[in-house]
């Protein structure tokens, strides 16, 4: 039902969120066992997602205390004017296989501090991340149905989906994943007007110009297109670098992605790059590269299946890329870097938003006044300027375009469960 002020006051919700932050960080290494053994990622990363996921019970734990209303004066004197702010009520919360855990804090965060209840609908392919964390919010004392988990194989995902977004008792969807699945979501929200916030697929551009500072840009790089082994949402999916260190930027990526990653299985302690998803994900990356060089790329490294077998991919970087070629076109959500040469930053800034999409967008440049008009110019929800890695439970996450509506962490997220209500008193 709709929730008409929570049940419980801000403090023992705070308090209660703040204990599962504390379980979460107790029993962090196993949590990150999880991860890795559901979805192949290195061990490494699985403890930094454990916590970057625990950062969001910690910071609305906080928030929690913080849901303020307003007074505002009247323009009759013998009435007031009250904002209040109430949760929505039932939250529906739909998540991805690649951050299993992080996904679901960020919104069951939010949600439970606003006084909301959850249901959360993990990815077929992470399950039990999501229960993991069920039992740790047990084990703080979160009352019984307020965090729910309801996993489904892949067949019975769109029927569930489905009945999450029309049934009437869910006042709320909160959604990470494709762009094509958030689009059937919204039609389905459509029928009852439900709230809804999404976050959906990126194209994200790294732009390097001439005045960056190479080395930096590089290492920038590689750490925001390997991530995961190219599997984040937010992940570089196409590079466009200036003319005039165009060959020298190349040239010393090629040699860090060769000397600094290592593809092997997430438990052992030198990987970087574990499996795809799946051998659909495979697929398309070939099919991404076979594309581009059949167009006149050159692969500069990689290009190919892993010999380890399996879902594993050679992290891969391309070069003589066009804006025709589909890597360009289309999120590749996997291990393959395609550069595009250019020339000013007009063109660079008009390849960038030639996307549909625009969650996050990244450059370098030393040039101060470049870095505020390229900031601004950027159809994107988020920019980093001169970092490759930018999320944190503080910024607001989110997208601009069909990457989606509404923002996740930061002071912005809770408001996505919270309802303003207007009351006027008069008569005084």
């Amino acid at each position: 039902r709709r929730a008409h002020g929570s049940l419980v006051s801000w403090q023992e919700r705070s308090v209660r969120l703040r204990r599962w932050y504390e379980l979460m960080m107790e029993n962090k290494e196993e949590l990150a066992r999880i991860i890795t053994a559901e979805n192949g990622k290195p061990l490494k990363e699985a403890q930094g997602e454990i916590l970057y996921s625990a950062s969001f019970l910690e910071w609305f734990a906080e928030e929690a205390r913080r849901v303020y209303g307003d007074v505002i004066p009247a323009s009759a004197k013998d009435r007031r004017i009250l904002v209040l702010k109430q949760p929505v009520g039932v939250a529906a919360v739909i998540t991805p296989w690649n951050f299993p855990s992080a996904m679901i804090t960020r919104k069951v965060g939010a949600a439970l501090a606003a006084g909301c209840t959850v249901v959360v609908k993990p990815a077929e392919d992470t399950p039990l991340s999501a229960l993991a964390l069920g039992e740790l919010a047990n084990q703080a004392g979160i009352p019984a149905g307020v965090y729910n988990v309801v996993p489904c194989s892949r067949q019975q995902t769109p029927a569930v989906g489905e009945v999450l977004c029309t049934d009437p008792l869910v006042a709320k969807i909160s959604f990470t994943g494709s762009t094509a699945t958030g689009k059937i979501l919204l039609k389905h929200a459509a029928g009852t007007v439900k709230r809804v916030s999404m976050e959906l697929g990126g194209h994200a551009p790294f732009i390097v110009f001439d005045s960056a500072d190479v080395d930096r840009a590089v290492a920038g790089a590689l750490a925001s297109k390997y991530r995961n082994s190219g599997q984040t949402c937010v992940c570089t999916n196409r590079f466009l670098v200036q003319k005039e260190i165009h060959d020298k930027f190349v040239e010393k990526f090629a040699k860090a992605i060769e000397r600094e990653l290592h593809v092997g299985n997430g438990f052992d302690a030198k990987t970087t790059q574990g499996p795809l998803i799946n051998e659909k994900a495979v697929e398309k990356v070939e099919r991404h590269i076979n594309d581009a060089v059949s167009q006149g790329a050159s692969v500069v490294t990689g290009g190919k299946r892993h010999s380890l077998g399996g879902n594993f991919f050679e992290p891969t970087l391309l070069s003589n890329v066009t804006t025709k070629m589909l890597c360009t076109q289309e999120e590749t959500f996997g291990p393959l870097a395609p550069v595009i040469k250019f020339e000013t930053e007009t063109e660079a800034v008009a390849i960038a938003n030639a996307a549909n999409v625009g969650l996050a967008g990244y450059f370098y440049s030393q040039d101060p006044a470049q870095i505020w008009r390229v900031a601004e110019q950027l159809e994107v929800g988020m920019v980093g300027v001169n970092e490759g890695i930018i999320s944190s439970a503080e910024s607001p996450f989110g997208g601009v375009k069909e990457s989606g509506l509404g923002r996740e962490g930061s002071k912005y997220g809770i408001d996505e469960y919270l309802e303003i209500k207007y009351v006027c008193f008069g008569g005084l």
